[in-house]
């Protein structure tokens, strides 16, 4: 029996029996073991969408998993059976522009595990044996946790997103938001060198998170009064709570000639911003989509840092899926939810 997580639309998240899926030619079979709780499957759940991504069938969630290998289809090899695996979530056409360009996060024709962005739309990781191509699998460094692993994807996402912001070893870095990206982007800074993460964020809670992620200060974004706000203007600063007011802090408090990198998916439609802020202080404002190689560097980097356990607020059965999402969703109480198919 296959169990998996499927949303048939807005509120109708459904653990079902599903068929037991055979490897086609290059592609590898895999257990699942664990499968992080996304922001764009809260989406997808409270909203039946993620932006303009409408759902039109039922679909599989999930596109941060990890598992052990099972099988290969015909033609396709990979880490031997038995072997732990995180998988690269997304499948680059690699023929277009930007795939040319080494720029396969932003492929025009991708597929991305548990995306209504086509249709028939890519069924995602949220069952306990899905395929994949083989190309996909990652093996585990030797001495990471699965449960860790399975923090691979949205860490390859706040990695890429340092990465557009150029060079931070030595300068001050302002986060705004402080959710499971927000938080693993602070995670990201550190690595990369920066001297100073200031967080920003709404809930406590949150906050408590970034510290744990390696914020040196953190800051209640609705208190202008707060002690910890940084006193001169910042190197860079990264977007990542998906809110207008959170790019406007980033644009006030950069410096001249700084970095502004979205990081986090605004509303649908237009959102209003400090334009005049930006061209009057020559701000350079970027946006990060995904990731690529990062996917590997993430792996590494959360091997040698056991720290990241810290940002696991909850682990809860598929069977439990409803429960799970409804934590997740609630971020005065977590950061990253992991739904368990052992």
């Amino acid at each position: 029996m296959v169990l998996g997580c499927v949303i048939h639309g807005q509120g109708d998240l459904r653990v079902e029996e599903l068929p037991e899926p055979e490897p086609a030619p290059g592609q590898a079979l895999v257990a699942i073991r664990y499968g992080g709780i996304c922001g764009s499957d809260l989406h997808y759940h409270r909203h039946g969408g993620v932006g303009d991504f409408r759902l039109q069938e039922p679909m599989v969630l999930g596109h941060e998993v990890v598992g052990t290998v099972v099988a290969y289809g015909e033609g396709a090899t990979g880490p031997a059976v038995g072997t732990p695996v995180a998988v690269h979530p997304a499948t680059p056409c690699e023929v277009c522009p930007e795939c040319a360009d080494g720029r396969a996060n932003v492929c025009r024709d991708t597929r991305y595990l548990g995306s209504a962005a086509r249709f028939p739309h890519v069924q995602g990781g949220f069952a306990s044996r899905v395929t994949v191509p083989a190309a996909q699998l990652r093996a585990l460094p030797d001495g990471l946790d699965p449960r860790r692993a399975a923090l691979a994807e949205p860490l390859s996402v706040a990695l890429h997103a340092v990465r557009r912001a150029g060079a931070v070893k030595g300068r001050h870095v302002l986060v705004t938001g402080a959710g499971p990206i927000g938080c693993l982007t602070i995670a990201a800074a550190r690595a990369a060198g920066a001297a100073t993460i200031t967080a920003t964020d709404l809930l406590p809670r949150a906050l408590e998170f970034a510290a744990a992620a390696g914020a040196t200060a953190c800051v209640r974004a609705d208190d202008p009064d707060d002690p910890n706000w940084p006193s001169d203007e910042v190197d860079v600063a990264i977007e990542a709570s998906g809110v207008a007011a959170g790019l406007d802090t980033c644009l006030r408090r950069v410096r001249r000639g700084g970095v502004v990198v979205q990081l986090g998916m605004l509303p649908p439609g237009q959102s209003p911003f400090a334009g005049n802020v930006l061209v009057a202080r020559e701000i350079d404002l970027r946006g990060a989509l995904r990731f690529h190689t990062e996917f590997d560097d993430a792996l590494r980097l959360l091997a040698a840092e056991p720290s990241f356990d810290e940002l696991i607020s909850g682990v809860r059965p598929v069977g439990e899926a409803a429960e799970a999402f409804a934590l997740a969703a609630d971020r005065s109480q977590s950061c990253k939810v992991l739904l368990d198919f052992g």
